[in-house]
């Protein structure tokens, strides 16, 4: 029985396919960010005075539906870089998830941040295609790429200056992990049936590679389990329709942030809650 996932990975086969004959790769490289200098995700992760969010503008899911079809994206990553989000997160995926390469273009023009492509990649024209439309880093689908591929694509969008996100899901992804890669992602998120399960970033994090950025991708809706997850040892945390969901995604972003923010300090001095 086909998942979502495989139904997706399918779909994507046969569109890149045929965008790679529509958009020749001379035609990508010719793009004006083909050759500029990109900005590392992984370095603005770790930085002291930001808390790892990496926000996500999405309309639509699989599982979900509609989130929020008529947000700008203008006006949403502007929002999340004002809030205080350390990256942004782009959706490129039209059928499923009803975005579209010129979104990715647009947060471009208007933030100076790091800005992961998220798409599902199943080929090294797609890697070319995020470097010309404008992306700083590329996410890698341990559960639909074999380790020979990861590997391959890892090595390939390094040679462009991009960074990886290698993203996992159960232990046995673990095997696949290029170590050229910068960044592990954890999706709590099963992609074959979209079911969500918080406990398993806390599960594989004794697992990931100590040299990786780790981050803990969807299903994050509440201050405190980012506060946890950070204080376990994540850097990241990709979230997107906490914020999606709401009428001022940029305005949730920044509240969300200050909440964690007084959950960790409220937890190094805790004689100031009775002050």
């Amino acid at each position: 029985m086909n998942t979502i996932l495989d139904k997706i990975i399918a779909h994507k086969r046969t569109e890149v396919a045929q965008k790679s004959e529509l958009v020749p790769v001379k035609l990508l490289e010719q793009s004006i960010y083909f050759h500029t200098p990109v900005v590392s995700l992984s370095r603005y992760l770790t930085r002291p005075d930001k808390i790892g969010i990496i926000a996500e503008f999405k309309r639509k899911s699989p599982s979900k539906g509609d989130i929020n079809r008529y947000a700008q994206v203008e006006e949403v990553s502007i929002g999340y870089m004002q809030g205080g989000a350390s990256a942004l997160s782009i959706l490129t995926d039209t059928t499923f998830f009803g975005g579209k390469n010129a979104d990715l273009q647009e947060a471009r023009k208007f933030n100076f941040c790091p800005i992961l492509r998220k798409d599902f990649i199943v080929s090294e024209y797609q890697i070319l295609e995020a470097r010309s439309i404008g992306a700083d880093a590329i996410l890698l689908l341990a559960s639909a790429l074999s380790y020979d591929e990861i590997r391959r694509f890892t090595a390939f969008a390094r040679s462009l200056g991009l960074e990886v996100l290698i993203e996992i899901h159960e232990e046995a992804h673990l095997d696949k992990i290029s170590p050229e890669a910068q960044v592990i992602g954890v999706n709590n998120r099963d992609l074959r049936d979209f079911s969500v399960d918080m406990q398993r970033s806390m599960d594989l994090l004794p697992f990931l590679p100590s040299e990786m950025v780790p981050i803990s991708e969807s299903g994050l809706s509440m201050p405190e389990t980012v506060a946890d997850l950070k204080q376990a040892g994540f850097k990241g945390f990709l979230m997107g329709e906490a914020f999606m969901t709401t009428d001022r995604p940029g305005q949730a972003c920044r509240q969300f942030i200050q909440d964690v923010r007084r959950i960790e300090t409220a937890r190094r001095h805790p004689q100031t809650i009775h002050s």
